[in-house]
């Protein structure tokens, strides 16, 4: 019998599991597999899920063993602390690593977290798969996602422009794949199941019934724009409620300012304005989210679920401000800057536009079950050198 390859898959926040999940079915399914997940970051947070929708609980129903937490997150809201949560996070996850001796680190995006895990593990001469690099953006998220692609060994970019930038940043074309959006194929799987989704004990604020016309907000920090962002949070709020119709405004992700600037304004506006129309959320399960989000007449904000899982919904969507600047995007998009009068036009011109025709860019078959095949057989190597462009 020969010897299953001993693979350690990352998840740092409750949008990565839900965006790879396929990807973890596929290599649980496999038999020359030994899976070990490691849950780490805002995924094992209560605060950043809906009550019912931890990680560990949902691995744990859906069959997977070997399940891990790993805990670094200091408590607080500026960049010195997301700067030492990352060197906590190195600590924690080489102590983890040597107990579990895995042969095969697999991590996703753009987050700190993720530079943390990517850190240790090429330190101790373990390979590293990354998933989603070579991709453009703004804010601090750019700088991270390419350290983490020369710390890894394997890359799975998700299109061909992206494939292209990794291979420029002397990567060996060998090893840097495309085979679509893991995120994409979660969308068209689970988009053609119907059903519905009880809202009634999740989140804050209004009351909106998922029946009537609604859009979907959902805006983070830009970490490099910190003094400005409780006046964009503003900008944003004031737009959304002169519009008078019903929004799902989901909570911001863990970066500096998350807390500080975004967070406070919502809840001083939650508390303050009384005829409101927003309710206020966390994250939901994959198939709950893709039901509330394939039904909204817009999404607003600065999410790469608008560029993303919107494209092949045909969500109309109005991008604010820098944070996915440079990203690929299709025509669904209209990108406004952080004005609220600026956000009411766009959100107002989509609204009338109604929906789009889907989007297949970065849409591949298969895509889960190729990334889980590569990472089962492909050779494995930990020397890296810079392979010059011809």
């Amino acid at each position: 019998m020969s010897k299953k390859r001993k693979i350690c898959f990352v998840i740092t926040s409750f949008i990565h599991y839900a965006r790879n999940f396929l990807v973890l079915e596929e290599l649980k399914r496999r038999s020359d597999v030994d899976l070990h997940v490691i849950i780490a970051g805002t995924a094992i947070l209560p605060k950043y899920s809906a009550h019912h929708a931890h990680v560990k609980e949902m691995l744990t129903k859906d069959g997977f063993n070997n399940i891990y937490e790993v805990y670094f997150n200091l408590e607080g809201d500026k960049p010195i602390v997301k700067a030492k949560s990352t060197g906590l996070g190195i600590i924690e996850f080489s102590s983890l690593y040597d107990l579990i001796g895995p042969e095969l680190v697999v991590v996703r995006g753009d987050r700190f977290e993720t530079l943390a895990a990517a850190s240790a593990a090429a330190l101790m001469n373990i390979t590293v798969a990354h998933i989603e690099g070579g991709d453009v953006s703004g804010t601090l998220d750019e700088a991270i996602r390419h350290s983490i692609t020369k710390l890894s060994h394997i890359h799975f970019a998700t299109n061909d422009a992206s494939r292209n930038r990794i291979i420029q940043m002397g990567e060996h074309p060998d090893y840097v794949f495309n085979f679509g959006s893991p995120d994409l194929e979660v969308v068209m799987r689970l988009s053609k199941k119907g059903g519905t989704v009880d809202l009634r004990n999740t989140g804050s604020g209004a009351a909106i019934d998922p029946s009537d016309d609604y859009i979907i907000v959902s805006y983070h920090p830009v970490t490099t724009e910190l003094e400005q962002l409780a006046e964009y949070t503003k900008a944003l709020l004031g737009a959304v409620h002169e519009l008078k119709i019903s929004a799902f405004w989901f909570w911001p992700n863990f970066d500096a300012g998350a807390e500080e600037k975004i967070s406070r304004e919502l809840r001083v506006f939650n508390n303050k304005v009384r005829d409101h129309k927003i309710r206020f959320m966390r994250y939901l399960p994959p198939q709950d989210y893709l039901i509330l989000l394939r039904n909204a007449r817009c999404f607003v904000g600065n999410s790469s679920s608008g560029l993303k899982e919107c494209s092949y919904l045909g969500i109309p969507v109005v991008n604010i401000g820098s944070r996915q600047k440079g990203r690929a995007r299709a025509e669904h998009v209209l990108d406004v800057v952080e004005d609220k009068k600026a956000i009411m036009e766009a959100v107002k011109l989509q609204l009338s536009h109604g929906p789009y025709n889907p989007s297949l860019v970065c849409t591949a078959k298969n895509t889960s079950r190729n990334i889980a095949k590569t990472l089962a057989t492909v050779n494995l190597y930990i020397q890296k050198s810079f392979k010059d462009l011809k």
